[in-house]
């Protein structure tokens, strides 16, 4: 049994699914792949190709032996689901996925964990991708009550590009525009995944439970730029309100050029950048070497880009629609890594 399930990039609401704001992510064509069978015994052996680790444990005992012991919970919320599972399993995982550097290779990793488990239950079942991801969410953020939203779970597991939407309740629509190629930068740099989401969720959520003592009726999804001024904050709350807020506007406006067949990409690529200079300088989640990336890539003729994922490191992306090979060899040239990417499907048996 083969599974693969790809990469993501944010194009439109980082750092914003956790505030239960919309996000338009896209998954990418690289991917992580999951091969295993079942074993005439009771354990679990995965083999980490890449990282030359192995991993095992016994189906008799899933408690926790460390913070983010993610194969077991896998089988946890698939055995709360119903499944059962009388035999254990030798898997290989490998991944062209940047390794903890904001593109979802964790989570295409359990993604394609929970669907090779749906198939090798005794009594296999077909969930659809939206079921996948829901239950690759339960068991890499609630189980572990991790800081993280559901983006990277559900645009792994359903693939291409999608609006997502979490208040009142999911959303989820497919979108098909014409939009060429990325580059995607690895900066190489190893970033304090968990510590920064923490910071930018925590400091936003305190300003929202102030601003909700002072008006009961107060949301995220309602409040206007003009309207910020109105509330008792420090200087620097009202500028990271104001911030969250111009990104929610900048998703707004980029939702419905992306709903178009041929989008302008100009306009896709301005929208880009904009919302990175507010990750830049409001949220303080980029980094020297991700801005020359950024700049580098400018330079050799992309129409726009922005840091990807939790920041503090990890990776950036620009829009080059056509003739990415410059844009590639200029982030090259800066020390990072590059690839040029596209939109992909989500998890698939192979």
């Amino acid at each position: 049994m083969e599974i693969s399930t790809p990469g993501r990039i944010c194009l439109f609401g980082e750092h914003q699914d956790y505030l239960g704001l919309p996000v338009i992510p896209i998954a990418i064509s690289l991917r992580a792949r999951f091969i295993g069978e079942s074993r005439l015994d009771r354990k679990c052996i995965i083999n980490k190709l890449d990282l030359n680790e192995v991993e095992s444990f016994s189906l008799d005992d899933l408690t926790y032996t460390k913070p983010r012991d993610y194969y077991k919970s896998g089988v946890k919320v698939c055995l709360d689901e119903g499944l059962t599972f009388s035999n254990g399993f030798e898997c290989e995982v490998t991944s062209d996925i940047p390794v903890k550097a904001g593109t979802g290779s964790s989570s295409a990793i359990m993604v394609s964990w929970i669907h090779f488990l749906s198939q090798v239950a005794d009594k296999p079942i077909e969930w659809d991708q939206q079921k996948i991801g829901s239950l690759a969410y339960m068991a890499e953020v609630v189980e572990f009550n991790e800081p993280g939203g559901m983006m990277d779970q559900y645009s792994t597991a359903i693939g291409n590009l999608i609006y997502l939407e979490f208040e009142p309740k999911i959303l989820i629509e497919s979108m098909k525009p014409n939009l060429g190629t990325f580059v995607l930068g690895d900066s190489c740099e190893q970033k304090d995944t968990m510590g920064i989401l923490q910071r930018c969720r925590d400091s936003r959520l305190t300003i929202v439970e102030k601003i909700q003592l002072q008006d009961p009726e107060f949301r995220l999804h309602l409040i206007e730029l003009d309207e910020i001024n109105q509330y008792s904050l420090h200087a620097d709350e009202t500028a990271l309100l104001f911030g969250t807020i111009q990104n929610r506007d900048l998703l707004r406006q980029a939702l419905p050029e992306l709903k178009k067949a041929d989008p302008d990409h100009k306009k896709i690529g301005h929208l880009l950048s904009a919302h990175h200079t507010i990750l830049r300088d409001v949220l303080e989640v980029s980094t020297y070497k991700i801005e020359m990336m950024l700049d580098a890539a400018m330079n050799a003729g992309a129409l726009g880009g922005k840091i990807n994922g939790s920041g503090g490191g990890g990776c950036m992306f620009a829009y080059v629609p056509q003739n990415p090979e410059k844009v590639v060899e200029a982030i090259k040239e800066t020390g990072g890594e590059a690839y040029i990417i596209h939109s992909e499907v989500g998890t698939k048996i192979d």
